[in-house]
């Protein structure tokens, strides 16, 4: 473990993933915040923007063009999807990536361009990109320079199913994946849909068939399971500010139960410090998650033979985003994983 303090540049300070990366990163004791980038906020303090973290001593918000990179070890990036490939293109290569965009998740080129509507502008770069869902890939995270953090549903939808498919105790085929998210997975920039007239005392689909985060479910369970899989997914809007559940309906593999699954998932996550498998009959809530790194499965026997029901919840901005960044940051640096990630979940 590394004894020395890494310097760090956060690139979208002003969004809620780059803040709440600040926010995690202010009880770890080997960053030290070297420079922020929010360009419609440039020359503004921390506080001015978010008062929650008046508490701070962190640097004036910058354009991109005014950091010096020479002395920055990492660059953990909140950019809006599509324009973190060329940004990151040109860093040098003595600093090392941690991505909470989409611009690096996905490993085929067609597929981003069809998902994304533009092509790819750093095709190289993205063949040495790691998929950062940190339990899955901690190895390989351990190695790169660049890691490419998923998306909030696919990072609840994999940790869910991906041990399950890879034990062959679920099908490949007929998965059904039912999610809900809180407002906060939009982004900060202003959205009819999300305003609280609009959004609160309500529960809305949206992306309906077409959401650009089933290509990622895809892609990385296909790798899991050796075999091509498609998803039925369809996200929510829940009026609520942070917050992230998936319900995923599954077909059962031969002769396996719903206590097989639970008993596959508990010893798969048994040494992970941010998985808990919840005991049977347990529903897993948003609310007993909020604020942390954590993320609850619970396992149902569906009523329809042969099928169960997955769930489960995470903090889209922690566990979803920022604190998945910062545990593939530690990975990355060889810092002991839960550093700056201790906190409970907030509840009530």
């Amino acid at each position: 473990m590394t004894d020395k303090k890494i310097n760090t540049c956060v690139l979208g300070a002003s969004g809620y993933t780059g803040s709440d990366f600040i926010r995690l990163a202010a009880r770890h004791s080997h960053i030290n915040i070297s420079a922020l980038t929010a360009h419609s906020h440039a020359g503004k303090e921390m506080a001015e923007v978010f008062p929650h973290l008046a508490t701070l001593d962190l640097p004036r918000l910058t354009t991109l063009d005014e950091v010096d990179f020479s002395g920055i070890d990492a660059v953990v990036c909140g950019l809006p999807h599509g324009t973190t490939q060329k940004i990151i293109a040109e860093l040098p290569d003595t600093v090392k990536i941690i991505d909470m965009s989409a611009d690096f998740r996905l490993r085929d080129a067609q597929t981003y361009e069809q998902t994304y509507g533009k092509p790819h502008q750093a095709n190289e770069l993205q063949k040495s990109a790691v998929y950062g869902l940190t339990e899955l890939n901690r190895a390989d995270i351990k190695n790169t320079r660049l890691v490419a953090c998923p998306g909030c549903y696919p990072t609840a939808v994999l940790l869910a199913l991906s041990p399950l498919l890879g034990s062959e105790v679920i099908s490949p085929d007929d998965i059904i994946i039912d999610a809900k998210s809180g407002v906060t997975g939009a982004g900060r920039g202003l959205k009819q849909n999300t305003l609280f007239s609009e959004a609160g005392e309500g529960l809305s689909a949206y992306g309906v068939a077409v959401h650009r985060h089933s290509p990622e479910i895809e892609q990385e369970l296909t790798k899991v399971g050796g075999l091509d899989v498609m998803v039925n997914f369809t996200p929510h809007l829940v009026p609520m500010s942070r917050g992230e559940l998936v319900t995923c309906h599954v077909r059962l593999a031969d002769d396996a139960s719903a206590d097989d699954l639970r008993s596959t998932l508990g010893t798969h996550y048994k040494n992970e410090p941010f998985m808990h498998i919840l005991p049977q009959n347990t529903y897993p809530a948003t609310q007993h998650v909020r604020g942390s790194n954590q993320c609850h499965i619970g396992v149902f026997g569906d009523r329809i033979s042969g099928r169960a029901i997955v769930i489960a919840v995470i903090d889209n901005l922690v566990k979803g985003s920022a604190g998945q960044a910062l545990q593939n940051f530690n990975v990355m640096f060889g810092i002991e994983e839960t550093t700056g990630l201790e906190q409970l979940p907030m509840f009530p």
